[in-house]
């Protein structure tokens, strides 16, 4: 029975293999827990009941018959959808698949599965996806995968992937990214990197940027930018050296 073919009407019990047995026991009811229904919340209510139903619609012409039916499958029984056409089914597996299974749907060409899947992969398996053509799977790598196995992403095409690279990776490689195209990537640098590497990014060209440097220096350091010509870090860096003005030159 194909999902279009009783979409908006309601379940037909006559026709219903489950009449005699199931109906009459009151374990399905085709206005409340219905395997034929229409409505996915009918369906699941239905497996929920009869959970030892499920494998019978495994391989159901209605693929949300099927996703549903899959959230309650053994384990063995979902291996058994890997091939499945439908996204939705391979979604399911994805969730519900133990994570040292999870290697057949690396690939998979829905987005959504892949993600998931990056979620859930065992760490020393996640690096096979740091190439991933989608960039939200290539984040959700770069929030799990190991910090000094990072390297590996900090020419990321994607700026949401390199953000997240510059907030957990190592401080000691920090510097690689000090001269990120994106101020937001050089501002998140900012907020970690040591003091030698706080020094190099004093002259940077976002204000921003210069402004957390200017708040993280050291207070013997603070000399190092006297030129500073921007209101708002001057104003700054004379409030951190007990409010003596800065006239062109903090050695003055």
């Amino acid at each position: 029975m194909t999902c279009t073919a009783i979409a908006g009407a309601a379940a037909d019990c006559g026709q219903c293999p489950h009449r005699d047995n199931l109906l009459e026991a009151g374990r399905c009811n085709p206005a409340d827990a219905c395997a034929r229904s229409s409505s996915g919340r009918l369906m699941d209510r239905f497996f929920r009941a009869n959970p030892d139903m499920a494998e019978d619609y495994a391989a159901d012409e209605c693929w949300e018959r099927r996703a549903v039916a899959a959230r309650y499958l053994s384990q063995p029984a979902l291996e058994g959808l890997l091939g499945d056409p439908d996204e939705v089914v391979r979604r399911v597996l994805a969730y519900r698949l133990p994570p040292d299974r999870l290697d057949a749907l690396i690939s998979d060409s829905d987005r959504e599965v892949r993600i998931t899947v990056a979620d859930r992969l065992p760490l020393d398996r996640l690096e096979v996806l740091v190439d991933d053509e989608d960039y939200l799977v290539r984040k959700y790598v770069a929030r799990r995968l190991l910090p000094g196995r990072l390297f590996r992403m900090l020419a990321d095409s994607d700026r949401e992937v390199r953000l997240v690279v510059a907030e957990r990776i190592p401080h000691a490689s920090l510097g690689l990214l000090a001269d990120d195209p994106e101020p937001e990537i050089r501002r998140a640098v900012a907020a970690r990197i040591d003091t030698p590497g706080l020094l190099r990014m004093s002259e940077d060209p976002d204000w921003r940027v210069r402004y957390i440097v200017a708040s993280r220096l050291p207070d013997d350091m603070l000399q190092r930018m006297a030129h500073e010509r921007d209101a708002d870090i001057r104003h700054l860096l004379e409030t951190r050296l007990d409010a003596r003005p800065i006239t062109g030159d903090l050695e003055s």
